[in-house]
């Protein structure tokens, strides 16, 4: 099931059900945001802090004043409705969109799959733009990281690692990344043009990381690599391009140590 409607209320509807208006802009021209977050057992983690950033994200396209009271309740009916046959761990996407007059409201959950323990990764030609007028919005307009991670996961990586257009590190196509250097946990600062990913921004509280400007190539030479994502949590890189690194000491530590801290709060 999914629920489906607008700011002013919606329903549920079955999965089969095809409610978009060919009339709707986030379909015509990607002029919408989303957010993804992690369920266990039923509830959502750092919802508060998901929401948050849907609304920073709605107001950087300028799309009108959201209603949280109906997106929670939307959460609450498909999480309801859904959660017997998805199990103890799921996804769930809020996608809101201009839409055709007013703006459309989706909310879906279904199951997620466990990452691995550690993870590959490639660096590319491709660059992030800082510029952008949609900087630090998660938006529907995703073609350019989908096609950047079919290219790499065609040589068989799970994620792409870019620079800026200044040549500093910035982040993955759907993850943050992190680098190890003589002990300091180190990110790209947000003005790199990075995302502000939730789970990078518990690491920074809560594991003593720290922003920073960062060289491309500081990723051929760091102590260790490390993606964040709100379904990776930490995920150490045991491979970029044709390096390997088989020493991840504090990657696996804090994957550890993360995701016992988010076992101890729903909502940081």
């Amino acid at each position: 099931m999914i629920w489906w409607g607008t700011l002013s209320g919606g329903e549920l509807l079955d999965d089969s059900a095809r409610p978009i208006s060919y009339l709707d802009r986030g379909y015509l021209v990607g002029e919408g945001v989303f957010e993804t977050l992690v369920v266990h057992n039923g509830v959502p983690f750092a919802l508060t802090r998901h929401l948050e950033r849907l609304e920073r994200s709605a107001a950087i396209i300028h799309l009108p004043a959201l209603d949280l009271g109906v997106i929670k309740g939307a959460i609450a009916d498909v999480i309801g409705a859904n959660l017997s046959r998805v199990g103890e761990l799921g996804r769930l996407r809020i996608t809101l969109t201009s839409g055709s007059g007013q703006p459309s409201l989706l909310v879906t959950f279904m199951t997620q799959s466990a990452w691995p323990e550690t993870t590959s990764a490639i660096t590319v030609p491709w660059v992030r733009n800082d510029r952008s007028a949609i900087v630090g919005a998660k938006t529907t307009s995703y073609a350019e990281n989908v096609a950047v991670l079919a290219a790499v996961q065609a040589k068989g990586v799970s994620e792409a690692l870019l620079a800026n257009t200044r040549g500093f590190l910035c982040e993955g196509t759907t993850s943050n990344v992190f680098v190890v250097v003589d002990g300091q946990i180190l990110t790209p600062s947000l003005g790199s043009g990075c995302l502000p990913g939730v789970t990078r921004g518990l690491i920074l509280e809560w594991c003593g990381a720290q922003e920073a400007e960062l060289p491309y190539e500081i990723l051929a030479t760091a102590d260790e690599i490390f993606l964040s994502s709100s379904t990776r949590g930490v995920h150490p890189v045991d491979r970029l391009d044709d390096r390997q690194l088989d020493a991840r000491p504090v990657g696996t530590a804090l994957r550890t140590r993360f995701a016992d801290l988010c076992s101890d709060t729903v909502d940081p």
